[in-house]
């Protein structure tokens, strides 16, 4: 072959046959690893559809770019080895080619595991607190970890530069004034960083807590290293720093469990009778679906001049089910005072005072 290209290229300069000879020679190798890529995952596709767990599939579907490059980089450094002007061109650009492509891979495995692990964390059962740990930790160790691996290929790649390598050096060898310089300026940066480690061992809140923070009241919707998102209520997104949840106070409605109590106040007349009351309430909330069946109270808490307030503390599963439970015996309540005790709800009683006779006079006293 070589001989055949020499003599297709007869009475041309040297370099016109060396660069033809070194594309035929790149195109070759690139074609060669396309196919055998395209054949390897194919192959892997299919098993993996086959498969019943869905690890198989994430895997391959995160591996299939990065190893399609790494493949034909591979390829290329084979073919360089019998095209002197393919070497010399590969030498220049694989201290940035090889860092790049094998961070990419680092990453992609990384993401496969995360995910792969993350499918056996459901969330959507009832009891989901050591789902959502889990969850948690590994989002946070996900993001950790690409920023370690990305932070150190993107130095590999600049360290391929003799200028940044020699400024590096020089860097080091003065590193008094310079370290304190940057450190200073890196004080942000890093302080969120150690957040971010600290948020995935102590936990203060995970993935789908309920928590109200800055006076607003949601769920944990994403956790990053530097700043969490709450999904509020009404959709919104509430983004809290994540120094915050480990310097601040805040309330996590879900920390070691979802169950919650809660109340519903009502304020009656000081005559009415409590004892009625208390069997309609419990009759409410034994036929509603949203009780938990762990907490029924009825109790008069608080007695003023006009009224007493009476306190009908009931149960739930979790605090929107404990809401919507609220709502529905504040509703049933109401309506059942207004049907059959009207004469319970709170008043302002005004008694005139008796006239009295005063000079042969009718006067009311003052």
């Amino acid at each position: 072959m070589p001989e055949q290209i020499s003599t297709f290229f007869a009475g041309q300069p040297a370099w016109v046959e060396q660069l033809a000879y070194a594309l035929g020679a790149g195109a070759l190798a690139v074609s060669f690893a396309l196919a055998v890529h395209w054949l390897v995952f194919r192959t892997l596709h299919h098993v993996a559809r086959a498969s019943d767990s869905e690890a198989d599939n994430i895997l391959v579907r995160r591996l299939a770019r990065p190893t399609r490059y790494a493949l034909v980089a591979l390829a290329l450094v084979l073919a360089a080895r019998e095209s002197p002007i393919l070497d010399e061109l590969w030498e220049k650009v694989a201290g940035f080619a090889m860092p790049a492509l094998v961070g990419w891979v680092v990453v992609a495995i990384l993401h496969a595991l995360v995910e792969a692990m993350a499918l056996q964390a459901d969330i959507t059962v009832a009891d989901n607190l050591k789902a959502r740990r889990k969850r948690t930790k590994l989002a946070m160790f996900n993001r950790i970890a690409s920023f370690v691996v990305v932070f150190v290929t993107v130095g590999l790649m600049l360290l391929s530069i003799p200028g940044v390598r020699d400024v590096g050096l020089t860097l080091v060898a003065s590193a008094g004034l310079a370290g304190l310089a940057v450190g200073a300026a890196a004080q942000p940066a890093l302080k969120s960083l150690i957040a971010g480690v600290q948020m995935a061992l102590t936990e203060p809140v995970n993935i789908d807590d309920v928590v109200i923070i800055e006076g607003e009241w949601g769920w944990i919707e994403d956790i990053r290293t530097t700043y969490v998102v709450v999904k509020i209520w009404d959709e919104r997104r509430l983004i809290v720093p994540t120094t915050r949840f480990l310097e601040g106070a805040f309330q996590n409605w879900t920390k070691t469990t979802a169950q919650l109590l809660g109340s519903v106040m009502l304020y009656l007349d000081p005559s009415t009778r409590i004892g009625p009351i208390r069997e309609e309430f419990e009759r409410q909330v034994e036929a509603n679906a949203r009780w938990d069946g762990r907490v029924q109270v009825t109790q008069v808490t608080e007695t003023t001049r006009d009224a007493i307030e009476v306190r009908l503390l009931m149960s739930a599963k979790d605090s929107p089910t404990l809401f919507d439970l609220r709502c529905d015996i504040r509703e049933g309540m109401l309506e059942w005072l207004a049907d059959h005790r009207p004469e319970a709800f709170a008043r302002t009683r005004l008694v005139a005072a008796e006239p009295v006779e005063v000079n042969g006079e009718l006067k009311r006293a003052a």
